[in-house]
């Protein structure tokens, strides 16, 4: 009997017992996110400390909800990149579904952004509340980058909480194979020069 799991609800587990997910430890696995990453100007970086202020205003008037943190933090970074210009194009709300035929369980869900170059997927990006921990958007963000429908080439995902951004590059095969960056956090000085720096190293690939 084939048993459905909604991609939210989703753990780490469910994806190494049906999967075969293996975590990597050596960071020469993903290396993306710490060698050769651009340059910002100091146009940039005062772009990014305007995003900074806005999100810590808004931590002032709860609930910070998903929706605002797209807004207000992801659209604007997303923007500054050049992401919304060719050759790169964004959806959102993506419906994805991934099958274990070993196991007779199917994922479904809907990832939040998802930013792609030609018919390529660059990065899958899930957001979650300001609330949530990064971990609770890991398992998710991972089910749905085993979706990938090129999994002949490496995959990148980001998981941003408003505060919080981790980055996950995936490696599909037997088995499929990922590793996280750092925690970066909005909070700290700098942090989110490293994670626009990540975006531009990884869309560059």
């Amino acid at each position: 009997m084939t048993q459905t799991l909604q991609a939210k609800n989703v753990t780490l587990r469910d994806l190494i017992d049906n999967f075969g997910l293996e975590l990597v430890k050596d960071q020469q696995f993903f290396c993306e996110w710490q060698d050769n990453l651009p340059d910002i100007t100091e146009s940039e970086q005062q772009f990014l400390d305007k995003v900074q202020e806005g999100y810590l205003n808004l931590v002032e008037y709860p609930p910070l909800i998903e929706k605002t943190i797209q807004i207000a933090v992801l659209a604007p970074i997303f923007f500054l990149a050049g992401f919304y210009l060719p050759p790169f194009h964004i959806q959102a709300e993506q419906s994805i579904e991934i099958e274990a035929e070993d196991h007779g369980v199917i994922i479904r869900g809907q990832l939040d952004l998802l930013l792609l170059k030609d018919q390529f997927w660059i990065m899958v990006v899930e957001s979650k509340r300001a609330t949530f921990s990064i971990e609770a958007g890991l398992s998710q963000l991972l089910s749905y980058m085993l979706a990938s429908p090129d999994p002949s080439r490496p995959g990148f995902g980001l998981v941003a909480s408003g505060n919080d951004f981790i980055f996950v590059k995936l490696v599909q095969g037997k088995p499929p194979l990922y590793a996280t960056s750092d925690q970066f956090a909005i909070r700290n000085h700098g942090d989110l020069y490293q994670v626009y720096k990540t975006l531009k190293r990884i869309s560059a690939l």
